[in-house]
């Protein structure tokens, strides 16, 4: 089995997103940087090169790959802002209907920039995503 690329390190947040070169995703990162720590009460770290996470939990599949992640997090990729919802979004579609543009992956929220979408539904889905996982 190969070794998890998505795993906590010790680089600095603040110096990811200070690196992120699109202005604007780099001014989202530090709001979903904001967003995060008030809804999760956790510090952020980096997963990987990429994501900024809050929390973690243990996943173990049938196959018996198991490891951690984090209970949600995000990455402002080159495309777009990447929330991850670690739940999925099957319990969200009525507040998927009311975020404005974006897409959906199994558990990726995809977002061009911030002002595409209502925060408070944002802010909604992540929070009930943490709830979720709190409550498993």
């Amino acid at each position: 089995m190969s070794d998890l690329k998505t795993k906590p390190t010790n680089a600095s947040v603040d110096e990811f997103l200070n690196s992120v070169e699109h202005p604007q995703r780099r001014e989202d990162g530090f709001e979903l940087l904001r967003m995060m720590k008030e809804i999760t009460k956790e510090e952020p770290t980096m997963w990987g090169p990429s994501i900024v996470g809050f929390g973690s939990y243990h996943y173990k599949y049938e196959s018996g790959r198991e490891g951690e992640m984090p209970i949600t997090g995000f990455s402002p990729r080159k495309k777009s802002l990447t929330v991850y919802i670690m739940s999925g979004f099957e319990k969200y579609q009525h507040l998927l209907e009311k975020l404005g543009k974006h897409k959906t992956g199994k558990s990726c929220l995809y977002i061009n920039k911030l002002e595409d979408v209502d925060r408070v539904v944002l802010k909604e889905i992540i929070r009930k995503s943490v709830e979720q996982h709190i409550d498993e």
